[in-house]
């Protein structure tokens, strides 16, 4: 198959899945399409934006798409046309999905069950842990783990899945050929050796603000559901999860506290329907009706688990002082006076725990309790 109409349909105005479909279905082929005079496509459906353009573009020597087809000369680069072999099922479903997919990676991965987890660019210690662990154990639980590789909770999904040796797939809003954000360019290369990079925009598209909201919907349209781990009221990542809810996937937040204002995006998604996750059995034991047949692997994983060794038991002084610290940040001088332990006491125990991984210390002397083992 000749990519060369398709990269040149990439490109129209307006074009997308539920456009396409009707056109190739009178005109067979990107070729024919392209070849069809202008009443034809008019009474196929096709808008006078995609008709006006078609009668004005560039021939077949279009140097951006001769450079393209040099771009994907490279073993690890593909352009997935609409319709074809490794066009991502689920996607597909999609009104407005993309006419194609650029790749950098491997093009089968679009396919696996994903579940994407999303969340803001400037997240909390504790939100980036917790994409970081639900990523790493969702990923071993046989999902694909899908973001938009942006500085923050995406990046942190990415490295999650990574490090968990897992597959995940990066979905950007620039061209392939964009080093773009620049801070991640050996975690995208890392992705396209585990996963894929995926975008729908034609190589030297740059970072425009309005393709990033416009990328979330593949995002969202590539996974079984969507996972916002921390987000403000006014968030792209709320828009993924609408889009998701819209496309009639499953939509999970996780909560926090009243006082993250980082958290009232979750909560606003709970208070609207979303599934509250606190473990990554929460998120599998939803998608178990969605599941089938899709991965071995994930059907194992949302299969009731043998109980887990018992952790271990930490001495009565220790558990005090756990339970007088709670869940938000407090000092020494705060604990000695909801405990009644020594400040020296309250101070080497603190070490032990955070050696331990019970906590981990913050600015000004303050310590907060981890919360990775709620992922397990």
């Amino acid at each position: 198959m000749s990519l060369l109409p398709w990269l040149t349909l990439v490109r129209a105005p307006g074009l997308h899945a539920a456009r396409l479909r009707p056109l190739l279905a009178r005109f067979g082929s990107a070729d024919a399409i392209l070849a069809a005079p202008p009443s034809a496509l008019r009474e196929s459906g096709a808008g006078a934006a995609f008709v006006d353009w078609l009668q004005s573009r560039r021939g077949p020597d279009d140097p951006a798409i001769t450079a393209e087809l040099r771009w994907l000369e490279h073993e690890a680069h593909h352009f997935v046309p609409f319709g074809s072999e490794n066009y991502p099922p689920l996607l597909a479903e999609v009104s407005d999905a993309p006419v194609g997919l650029f790749v950098r990676g491997d093009p089968a991965v679009l396919s696996l069950p994903q579940l994407a987890i999303v969340g803001s660019r400037n997240p909390t210690a504790g939100g980036r842990d917790n994409a970081t662990s639900f990523a790493a154990h969702l990923a071993r639980g046989g999902l694909a783990i899908t973001s938009g590789l942006a500085i923050g909770i995406d990046a942190a999904a990415h490295q999650g899945a990574l490090a968990a040796e897992g597959i995940t797939v990066a979905v950007c809003g620039t061209g392939l050929d964009v080093d773009y954000p620049s801070a991640h360019s050996a975690l995208a290369a890392a992705i396209a050796q585990r996963g894929a990079l995926v975008s729908e925009f034609p190589l030297g598209m740059p970072a425009l603000q309005a393709n990033f909201p416009r990328r979330n919907r593949i995002i969202s349209g590539l996974a079984l559901g969507t996972l916002v781990v921390e987000a403000a009221v006014r968030s792209g990542s709320l828009i993924t999860a609408r889009l998701a809810a819209e496309q009639g996937r499953e939509v999970f937040a996780i909560p926090g506290s009243i006082h993250n204002p980082l958290a009232r995006g979750c909560h606003q998604l709970l208070r609207q329907g979303a599934q509250l996750v606190e473990t990554v059995d929460d998120i599998f034991a939803e998608l178990r009706a969605l599941v089938g047949a899709l991965a071995p692997a994930l059907q194992a994983a949302v299969e009731p688990e043998s109980p887990a060794a018992a952790a271990p038991v930490l001495d009565k002084a220790y558990e005090i002082l756990l339970d007088a610290l709670g869940f938000e940040p407090a000092g020494v001088d705060t604990l000695v006076e909801r405990t009644g332990f020594a400040a020296d006491e309250v101070a080497s125990m603190l070490l032990i725990l955070e050696l331990d991984g019970e906590l981990e210390s913050r600015p000004g002397g303050r310590y907060v309790r981890r919360v990775l083992k709620a992922a397990k």
